[in-house]
């Protein structure tokens, strides 16, 4: 359907634009936007091992993309406010995610901005936001992101290139897994 035009567009645009979609893509799905970044990441990382991408240069495009990102993300909400955040929110469907993420982010903290960058991406975008709203300590904010975002590159990108062979069934185990661990953090 839709979502797997949007994949083939997004991959067919790695593949032609290289680095620069790539940093596209992770800085607007780092501040919200709902997009397949984890694939991405993999497929990056199966262009790396057929020689179409350099390894130290997804790595370092991707990593920053994802810290400029959570960035925005993060100081949209701590110096744009609850309003903006809300409006924004609204607009990307995401309202009752901001409500269950502020609890995550009052409850983990530092760590919880760490493991959902690379353990639960989807939720990381929202963690950000509502560690802005919260006024988590900016210096604290930055270190907790950038461990997690390097660590999330370094994660998929391997994976992909690892398995090069197997890019489709790894996003397929990837998705389900998601959901797995969101099952779990909802029972804690």
């Amino acid at each position: 359907g839709a979502a797997m035009g949007l994949i083939d567009q997004l991959l067919a645009a790695l593949l032609l634009y290289g680095q620069p979609a790539l940093f596209g893509v992770i800085v607007i799905a780092a501040v919200g936007a709902p997009l397949p970044v984890n694939l991405m990441l993999v497929a990056a990382g199966s262009f790396i091992e057929q020689g179409e991408m350099r390894l130290w240069l997804v790595l370092i495009v991707a990593s920053t993309a994802a810290m400029l990102g959570d960035l925005i993300g993060y100081g949209l909400s701590r110096w744009g406010g609850r309003r903006l955040v809300a409006r924004i929110s609204r607009k990307l469907g995401g309202e009752d995610k901001i409500r269950k993420t502020e609890a995550l982010a009052i409850r983990w903290g530092g760590p919880g901005i760490f493991f959902s960058r690379w353990l639960v991406t989807s939720l990381a975008p929202w963690l950000h936001v509502t560690s802005g709203i919260a006024e988590y300590p900016w210096p604290r904010f930055i270190l907790w992101a950038v461990l997690g975002d390097i660590l999330w590159v370094v994660l998929y990108v391997m994976l992909g290139y690892v398995f090069s062979d197997r890019v489709q069934a790894i996003a397929e185990v990837l998705g389900y897994l998601v959901w797995v661990i969101l099952g779990f953090i909802a029972t804690i």
